[in-house]
């Protein structure tokens, strides 16, 4: 589902140019910067834009106060992939993620600068509604946090506020299509009036992306969607990671190189508050082309 903005983004012919300039050359690049120039300028190694990409993120810088927790961070959110983004604690991939549906808005003193597109549109021109951004981009946190209603009021409370459903029987409809889709339709289809913190843990973390595609998203972010799970529990979310990403472009966070392997098709390495490196995950993890991604990946330091 595509949900439009409140009113058409008026940009200035500058904005223009440099978009039309992105979509038209910038993307194609592959970033060809030896390491040790990339290191000392601060510039990305390997490929961070795509063709036909989902958003489109140019010179983005996040402040907390006078803390500069983001630096130039330039990248591509692809259509219909996953892309992982790892690095050690600290280092702003958290804060990076939340600056794609603007869930930093809610910080005092947090500040973003720089160019996000999605689907052409700048999401931070001053004119954009975030209920209905936040609802193309969804996000599913660290933590489950289910709703303290029922399993069924919890998927359809967002298609209820965005009069996504024009009666009952089309409300039924989306329900029972977002639980099939997140892998719980069976566990849950003789309960849906029970409470969804009743759930297990990872029943939970699979309701939370059910709300979220309920209302039609068409990315899905998500950090660490996994940590407070068991193993049988995030086999489970990494599966349905992986059929997601055929209908859903899907950003995650996570401190598990394994999952990130697991998972992604493409990961990003960033190291306090700078974009390292972003390749192809299978040879990012092979053979890194910056010394900070291989020291990090090799357990040195993280």
């Amino acid at each position: 589902m595509k949900m439009a903005f409140q009113q058409e983004l008026w940009q200035p012919k500058e904005l223009d140019v440099a978009t039309d300039q992105l979509t038209r050359t910038e993307e194609k690049k592959e970033l060809r910067i030896p390491a040790e120039r990339a290191q000392s300028v601060g510039q990305t190694v390997g490929k961070p834009f795509v063709d036909n990409p989902r958003m489109i993120c140019r010179e983005v810088n996040v402040y907390y106060g006078d803390k500069h927790a983001i630096r130039q961070v330039s990248l591509d959110i692809a259509r219909h992939e996953v892309i992982a983004m790892i690095g050690p604690s600290g280092c702003g991939k958290s804060t990076f993620i939340r600056c794609l549906n603007r869930m930093n808005d809610t910080i005092d003193g947090c500040r973003v600068t720089g160019q996000i597109l999605l689907d052409g549109q700048n999401i931070y021109d001053r004119q954009v509604d975030v209920v209905p951004l936040r609802a193309q981009v969804g996000m599913v946190f660290q933590k489950p946090n289910p709703f303290p209603k029922s399993i069924y009021d919890n998927v359809a409370y967002g298609p209820k506020i965005h009069g996504l459903a024009r009666n009952r029987s089309e409300l039924d409809q989306i329900v029972e299509i977002s639980l099939r889709k997140a892998g719980l339709w069976e566990e849950v289809k003789d309960r849906l009036s029970q409470s969804g913190t009743s759930l297990s843990g990872g029943q939970q973390q699979r309701l939370c992306i059910a709300r979220t595609i309920a209302v039609g998203p068409e990315v899905i972010l998500m950090d660490e969607p996994c940590s407070a799970l068991d193993p049988i529990a995030t086999g489970k979310i990494e599966e349905l990671i992986d059929e997601l990403r055929q209908q859903y472009s899907i950003a995650i966070v996570t401190h598990s190189m394994q999952q990130a392997a697991r998972v992604s098709q493409r990961t990003a390495y960033f190291h306090l508050g700078d974009l390292i490196e972003v390749g192809q995950t299978d040879q990012l993890f092979t053979m890194p082309r910056h010394k900070l991604t291989q020291d990090y990946i090799t357990g040195r330091f993280g």
